[in-house]
């Protein structure tokens, strides 16, 4: 079905492919011809066609769960006015029932900030953050920058990309997002979906093809073929959204007649152009994919690359099962109790619940089909339950006007609104042992909810929609949606914009110094963070060797959201489902450090410095995480900042999963080394890592340095690696933080 070729191709007229090279323009030059290069250099603020990109965007986006540590950044490093439109939804905190006021009182200050530099304010429950961009802020050839890592609005032809919020900052300081010209992969879909397929199919057979190896890491994936056109753009919305997961940079879609008419019932024909490849473009590698070969697929625990077919399941339950069994126990030792093989009944895997919820699942087609399978059914009076959400209020509307959430609410579903907490554990949460199939977009570990460091584990599943549907209507017994029987009959969606008219606070360009930005008790600033001294000691507090660290396991997400306005409180969760005792390691290590600052270094740091001649006045002495491959999942900058506000210095690790988690790094002043894959790392919490001459090292353009690890035994060298930073990034890391960077640069 799915078929990775991991050699340069040359497609023809956007049709076909060329047999060979002979007489064709060389790949730098014919990859300019991709739609991806057409919209990239065309945001390059130099203009010219190198190797090196500086990206001013059109738009940007941002949630509540980020918007205030962002505003408080820019605002410290001085914001005058939102430069370009940037879009504040409140669909990730806003159970405001949880933490007393808070989560309120974030959504009180996103509005005033949105009145004071003249923002685009989106009330709770109104929508989530990828529809409201898709129905108001999308236009072809356009970008947008969004601090949420599923920013990905390729299939309306617009380019988008999730980052920390340090990114943002730069954008609302007018400044660049600055990256490496990107190689472009080519995915050429062919072939009409089966009746039963969702976009989740497809999309998790991707994951499945590529994750593991990394094929499109950081790379631009251009979808186009004969098979685009045979899908609605639900379905594309569906695939493209889930293109994060493969770990790729962007995404960017042919563009066709299904478009135009997303735009014409927007109200915003104008926002529509053609976008295709040029006579010949050039792409490094091409996945090619069959839709009508596709199967209702399943991803288990605890990754969506963990896929199966949902009839390979069937098939062999009890050895699946206990391979994702022996995982969790490999992951949380005895801490947890699992038993997944025991939802296994007459030979049928049975699921605890069903969730289609968010950007990927929430959608007007999927709750449509969901609803035609669930036609005159009932889920049952079981232990089996089902909720969906819609993800914004005009796809509720039309749900309701076309008959489909009524046919939903009859069979037993229970309708919420538009909110995106079963997708990161703060909604939903299943009960211990519990298995939860979901159409969201991940089931990492803990991102459910449970805690398993608390005895509690629960499991998710990502499905399609549709499967989900024929589950409920099976009476929980895991089912694909292309095994039942089923007719669709509902109109096709209609967007009602009035609902957005009357509650949206739209503020951009009309920006009013005067207002006061309205605080709640919950929302602080940024402690100090010092700058980079000529040498840095730092202690292992947490060692690492799961194959991937995720951000959730960095900085956990569901109720924790609730402070991501507090950075003192939030980085007391900072690793706690994962290593509990990196918080009270990292706390005393900084309180060493501010003794050595004020001149009374602790007696053992001493001797460890004199084991290597270093002196405690020029070194700066920090925690350090080392990881095998941290980084996948979120955009979320709490990842990084929590390790900077409890001392964190750096991080060490063999590669990091996605470009921004080491960016989130780097702006909050964390260095982030790595060591080469053929170099062991056995060291343990408590070992010690100098690294001399750093600062120089970082500001004259070096790229790694000779590094001293301290442990009871001896000293050992290891080489630390620093690779591809910009100017600017070298001057934030010696600076201490983006927030150091720019004040300086006001003096």
């Amino acid at each position: 079905m799915i078929e990775v070729i991991d050699k340069g191709v040359y497609l023809l007229n956007g049709k076909e492919f060329a047999a060979d090279a002979q007489g064709l323009p060389a790949p730098d030059e014919a990859r300019e011809n991709t739609i991806t290069y057409g919209i990239l250099r065309a945001h390059d603020a130099d203009g010219s066609k190198g190797n090196k990109m500086r990206i001013k965007f059109d738009a940007m986006m941002s949630h509540d769960i980020t918007y205030v540590g962002i505003i408080q950044t820019a605002r410290a490093s001085g914001l005058e006015k939102f430069p370009i439109p940037y879009a504040m939804t409140n669909c990730h905190n806003s159970l405001c029932a949880v933490g007393g006021t808070i989560n309120e009182d974030d959504h009180v200050f996103g509005l005033s900030a949105a009145k004071k530099y003249g923002g685009i304010y989106v009330p709770a429950n109104q929508a989530v953050i990828h529809q409201y961009a898709r129905e108001a802020m999308v236009k072809c050839g356009n970008m947008i920058l969004g601090s949420d890592s599923h920013t990905r609005y390729g299939s309306l032809g617009n380019m988008g990309v999730g980052e920390g919020g340090g990114e943002l900052v730069k954008q609302l300081l007018s400044n660049t997002w600055d990256i490496n010209a990107p190689e472009v992969v080519l995915v050429w879909l062919e072939g009409t979906p089966a009746k039963g397929i969702g976009p989740h199919d497809v999309a998790i057979s991707l994951v499945k093809a590529v994750f593991d190896s990394g094929f499109v890491k950081n790379k631009v994936l251009e979808f186009a073929g004969p098979g685009v056109k045979n899908l609605p753009i639900d379905f594309r919305n569906g695939i493209d959204i889930m293109t994060t997961e493969t770990t790729c940079l962007s995404s960017i879609w042919v563009t066709d007649e299904e478009v135009e008419n997303h735009y014409r019932i927007h109200g915003r024909p104008e926002d529509y152009k053609e976008l295709k490849p040029g006579d010949v473009a050039y792409y490094d590698g091409m996945i090619r994919i069959d839709l009508s070969k596709q199967e209702s697929m399943i991803a288990l625990p605890f990754h969506p690359s963990n896929a199966y077919s949902i009839h390979e399941l069937q098939a062999d339950p009890e050895r699946i099962l206990r391979e994702v069994e022996e995982d969790a126990r490999n992951r949380f030792g005895d801490q947890i109790d699992i038993d997944l093989v025991g939802k296994i009944q007459n030979g049928k895997v049975m699921a605890d619940q069903g969730i289609i919820a968010g950007c990927s699942g929430g959608t007007y087609d999927n709750l449509a089909e969901a609803a035609s399978i669930l036609k005159d059914k009932s889920v049952g009076n079981g232990y089996f339950t089902i909720s969906a959400y819609p993800q914004s209020v005009p796809v509720y509307m039309a749900t309701t006007r076309d008959g489909i959430a009524e046919e939903l609410l009859e069979a037993g579903v229970v309708i919420k609104p538009a909110f995106c907490g079963p997708c990161f554990g703060a909604g939903d949460v299943p009960s211990n042992n519990g298995l939860s199939i979901r159409h969201t977009t991940r089931n990492f570990p803990n991102r459910e909810g449970s805690k398993p460091g608390q005895g509690q584990i629960s499991l998710v599943a990502l499905m399609d929609a549709r499967s989900i549907a024929a589950t409920a209507a099976n009476g929980g017994v895991i089912t694909a949606a292309t095994d039942v029987e089923y007719s669709n009959g509902h109109n096709p969606y209609k967007f009602d914009e009035r609902i957005y008219e009357r509650r949206v606070f739209n503020g951009f360009g009309k920006e009013d110094a005067s207002v006061e930005l309205r605080y709640g008790p919950n929302i602080k600033d940024w402690p100090k963070m010092y700058p980079m001294q000529e040498n840095m000691l730092l202690e292992l507090a947490a060692v690492i060797h799961d194959p991937v660290t995720t951000t959730d396991e960095l900085i956990p997400s569901g109720e924790t959201s609730s402070y991501r306005s507090n950075p003192l409180k939030l980085s007391e969760f900072a690793l706690s489902r994962r290593v509990p005792e990196y918080v009270g390691i990292s706390k005393r290590i900084q309180k060493e450090d501010i003794e050595r600052r004020e001149g009374k270094c602790p007696e053992h740091v001493e001797k460890v410095l004199a084991k290597v001649g270093a002196s405690a006045a020029d070194t700066s002495f920090g925690s350090c995480v080392f990881a095998n491959r941290p980084g996948d999942g979120s955009a979320r900058e709490q990842a990084a900042s929590c390790q900077k506000v409890l001392g964190g210095d750096a991080n060490i690790c063999y590669e990091y999963a996605t470009k921004r988690y080491r960016s989130n790094c780097i702006n909050w002043g964390i260095v982030p080394f790595t060591i080469s894959k053929e170099t062991p790392f056995d060291y343990q919490p408590g070992d010690y890592v100098l690294v001399p001459g750093i600062r120089d090292a970082i500001l004259s353009g070096k790229e790694e340095a000779d590094a001293k690890v301290i442990t009871a035994d001896g000293v050992k060298d290891i080489k630390l690696h620093f690779s591809n930073l910009t100017p600017g990034e070298r001057q934030i890391l010696a600076d201490g933080c983006l927030m150091n960077y720019y004040a300086n640069q006001c003096k």
